[in-house]
């Protein structure tokens, strides 16, 4: 079920009212619960069963092992936790990119090759898989007791709002939350209160709006020339193929940035605080710095349940640092999609880090110069790594290895062929015009931090003229077809 239908506005108006009617917490949820299962199903169809035995398997599995008084019996069951999690994970995602490669190897060597499995890659299957072993991994490692309810557990992992695209929920933030709201007061009634509140409704429509915005006035229109340049590249001038680029970077942006917005959006309505997922990463000041601000619960994930973990005994280590951050790099490219042009993004991605290290550590001097704490140091900081950052967007667009070299030359070399600037433009009005809009709003946003905060503040006649504003960009430029989300296909 689509963000961005008719479907979605009404299942999610029927919810909350459900929500306000029925004032039993006890009721909301299980109400939820089913709420959240019915929106995968409606998604995903049978496939929901692979999110059942995600959450069953995660479930009894902390259980047994916060249960074992033996620290190698608790590892060995981690393991293989981590084994049927991972392995379910890796089936149906790498199972047919493995065997191509088996396959490509098979035919230098005169092997049999092996026929592919064709299976259906499930969506979000990325996202409530990462979201369930955090869980595990925290009652592993004792900063979690494990929930006592399976009900509380599941609707964890499948809250409906982030359920398909995140942000991914850890269980420390999300069941003390859950647990809050079923409390019990002395006379051991439970609360008849609902979980919407005024308070954090106009904060969550206005998220709701600008994610709506987000998605259906910028991405879906400027999506169309970023298909047609990327189709085939090959010929296309440096103006032209490096205008794309930055359309394609606002593009993904903004269209994941959007799900996260609708997500939190959707439940700050329904009582919940979800972490932030993304914080203007276009003005992030050096690589490590954009990872601070982009896909930020995918960043802190590998963060804490990989890097640090390979580099965990060699803290002081430069080589071993080295080494955790391109592995890290690479398994974070391999997360986002079955391909080699999803590696060299992350490989890229990996070695502006690697680098930037390397110059804090061994020339402290230029790193640490006064310079770039001045506006023209900032200035040249965010140029210079968006300009890395939009350059690891072409093989994150572009699997075609001739046509991604092609644009990463022409992004690099310029060609300076001026000829076809003014025909591209006109011919592309539209989507450059959504560009320049969104990079002054993102300006906006970005000199403004509680910006939307603000806004949901205002007075109601402002608020809902601003309401009005969105809507009507949204309706008077939507082409009426709505397009799946980017990060559904991880």
């Amino acid at each position: 079920m689509l963000f961005t239908t008719i479907e979605f506005v009404i299942f999610f108006t029927v919810i909350c009212t459900f929500l306000v009617l029925f004032k039993f917490r006890q009721f909301h949820i299980i109400f939820l619960l089913f709420s959240s299962y019915f929106f995968f199903y409606y998604t995903s169809n049978y496939l929901i069963i692979l999110l059942l035995f995600t959450t069953v398997w995660n479930f009894y599995f902390a259980k047994i092992i916060w249960e074992s008084k033996n620290k190698a019996n608790k590892k060995n069951l981690l393991i293989i936790n981590l084994a049927g999690s991972l392995g379910l994970l890796g089936v149906f995602k790498y199972a047919d990119f493995g065997i191509e490669q088996f396959n490509n190897l098979a035919h230098n060597i005169g092997l049999s090759e092996i026929p592919y499995l064709d299976l259906i890659l499930p969506i979000g299957i990325s996202f409530y898989t990462f979201q369930a072993l955090s869980y595990t991994i925290d009652v592993y490692r004792g900063k979690l007791t494990p929930s006592k309810s399976f009900s509380e557990f599941a609707l964890f992992v499948a809250f409906f709002p982030q359920l398909v695209a995140g942000p991914i929920l850890r269980a420390s933030d999300f069941l003390p939350q859950l647990r809050e709201k079923m409390r019990i007061i002395e006379t051991k009634t439970k609360l008849r209160q609902s979980l919407i509140h005024s308070s954090n409704l106009k904060l969550g429509i206005t998220m709701m709006a600008f994610g709506f915005l987000k998605k259906m006035f910028f991405a879906d229109n400027i999506a169309p020339m970023v298909n047609e340049i990327f189709k085939f590249p090959l010929g296309y001038d440096s103006f032209t193929l490096i205008v794309t680029t930055i359309a394609f970077g606002i593009q993904v942006y903004a269209d994941f940035s959007a799900y996260s917005d609708i997500a939190i959006g959707a439940a700050l309505v329904l009582g919940f605080k979800i972490p932030m997922n993304f914080n203007k990463p276009f003005f992030a000041i050096s690589p490590s710095d954009f990872w601070r601000r982009w896909h930020i619960s995918l960043s802190t994930w590998v963060r804490d349940y990989l890097f640090n973990v390979i580099i965990f005994r060699k803290l002081n280590s430069d080589l071993m640092y080295v080494f955790g951050l391109i592995v890290t790099f690479f398994l974070l490219g391999l997360w986002h999609g079955a391909g080699w042009n999803f590696i060299i993004f992350g490989l890229l991605h990996g070695g502006y880090v690697v680098f930037e290290f390397i110059i804090r550590r061994k020339i402290p001097f230029l790193s640490n110069n006064k310079f770039f704490n001045t506006k023209i140091g900032i200035i040249f900081s965010i140029l210079a790594t968006q300009y890395l950052v939009f350059l690891a967007f072409i093989p994150f667009r572009i699997s075609d290895f001739n046509h991604m070299f092609y644009v990463m030359e022409k992004y690099i070399f310029l060609d300076f062929n001026f000829v076809e600037i003014i025909p591209f433009i006109l011919s592309h009005k539209l989507p450059i015009s959504l560009m320049a809009i969104f990079i002054i709003l993102h300006f906006i946003s970005y000199k403004n931090p509680n910006l939307l905060e603000k806004i949901s503040k205002l007075s109601i006649k402002n608020w809902m003229i601003i309401l009005g504003i969105i809507l009507f960009s949204i309706v008077f430029f939507y082409s009426g077809n709505p397009s799946d989300f980017i990060y559904f296909r991880f």
